[in-house]
C-alpha cells in the first residue's frame, strides 16, 4: 500500500472541536446558543441509530438539541404544521428532516417547507440554486466534508482535474458546486456515462458516490491521485455477519492512489460534523453576526 490513508475521523474530531470553540464564543460575546431540531418520522433502525449521533455530537459542541419524533403514520399536513412551528421559533436555527421519509409524505414538498435560512441539509431549491449560482449558502454536509477532507491533502483545489461519479442531489450535484466554487476542473459522471475508466484515469481528484460497492478499481486511477470515497455498502462477511465497504475497491486502489479515504472511517465521519458547521453558521447569519471561524 503506497497510499496516504485520510484520517476522516481525526479531521472530524478537530473540526467538532473548532466548532465547539465558536459555539462558545458567541454565546460568550453575543448571547447567542445555536439550535438544531431534527425530525424523524417512523422507526427506521439506521435512521435511529443517525439521529442519536447527531444529539450526542450537538450537546458536546455546546448547542441546543431538539427532537421530534413522529409516527410513521403521521400525516403531511401534521408534518408541514410542525416544520412551520420550528420555522418561527426564534430557538431554532438549524431544522433536518430525517430522510428517507415514509412512501406517503412528498419528500419535495417538506423540504420545501423548510425556511432557507435553517435548512442545515443544503436541499432547499433557494440554497441549490445559490450554491450553483457561486454564491454563499448552505452546502448538504456530506459534499461539503469531502471538501474538507481533499483540502488536508491539497492545500488549493485550483486548477486540478476533478471527476464526480454520481449525480444525486444529495452529494453528486452539489459536490459539482462546490468544486466549481474551488476552481477546480470538473467532470461528472453516471449511469450512462462512456468509458467511465478512462474518464477516472484522466482526475486529479476521484469522488465516487455511485452507491455500488467497489466499482471503481485500481486500474482506473491516475497514479498519485486523491480519492474521496463517499459510498456506504453492506455485503455478506464470514459467520452470517456483514461488512462495510465503499464505492472503491480500497486494496486495489491504495496501491496506485496518492491518498484515499477508508470507509469506514472516512467521509462518514465528516457528515455529523458538517452538521454542526452549518448550524453554527445558520445561527450567526440569523443573528446577523459575521462568519464564524469554521
Amino acid at each position: 500500500m503506497t497510499a496516504r490513508i485520510i484520517d476522516g475521523k481525526a479531521i472530524a474530531a478537530d473540526l467538532r472541536a473548532r466548532v465547539a470553540g465558536e459555539v462558545a464564543r458567541v454565546k460568550r460575546d453575543h448571547g447567542l446558543l445555536p439550535g438544531l431540531a431534527v425530525v424523524l418520522v417512523g422507526n427506521d433502525p439506521a435512521s435511529e441509530v443517525y439521529v442519536r449521533s447527531k444529539h450526542r455530537e450537538m450537546q458536546a459542541a455546546g448547542m441546543a438539541s431538539f427532537e421530534h419524533k413522529l409516527p410513521a403514520d403521521v400525516s403531511q399536513d401534521e408534518l408541514l404544521a410542525l416544520i412551520g412551528k420550528l420555522n418561527r421559533d426564534p430557538a431554532v436555527h438549524g431544522i433536518l428532516v430525517q430522510l428517507p421519509l415514509p412512501k406517503a409524505l412528498h419528500a419535495e414538498t417538506i423540504i420545501n417547507a423548510i425556511d432557507p435560512a435553517k435548512d442545515v441539509d443544503g436541499l432547499h431549491p433557494n440554497n441549490a440554486g445559490r450554491l450553483a449560482g457561486g454564491f454563499t449558502a448552505l452546502a448538504p454536509c456530506t459534499p461539503l466534508g469531502c471538501i474538507i477532507l481533499s483540502k488536508t491533502v491539497h492545500a488549493s483545489l485550483e486548477g486540478m482535474n476533478a471527476i464526480v461519479i454520481g449525480r444525486s442531489n444529495l452529494v453528486g450535484r452539489p459536490l459539482l458546486q462546490l468544486l466549481l466554487n474551488e476552481n477546480a476542473t470538473v467532470t461528472i459522471a453516471h449511469s450512462r456515462s462512456r468509458d467511465l475508466p478512462r474518464l477516472c484515469a484522466q482526475a486529479d481528484l476521484v469522488y465516487a458516490a455511485v452507491g455500488r460497492p467497489e466499482i471503481v478499481r485500481g486500474d482506473w486511477i491516475r497514479p498519485g491521485a486523491t480519492v474521496i470515497d463517499v459510498g456506504i455498502n453492506r455485503l455478506p462477511a464470514e459467520g452470517g455477519k456483514m461488512r462495510l465497504v465503499g464505492d472503491v475497491a480500497f486494496k486495489e486502489v491504495a496501491e496506485v492512489a496518492g491518498a484515499i479515504t477508508p470507509v469506514p472511517g472516512g467521509v462518514g465521519q465528516m457528515t455529523v460534523a458538517c452538521l454542526l458547521v452549518n448550524t453554527l453558521r445558520a445561527a450567526c447569519a440569523i443573528a446577523g453576526l459575521p462568519k464564524p471561524a469554521v
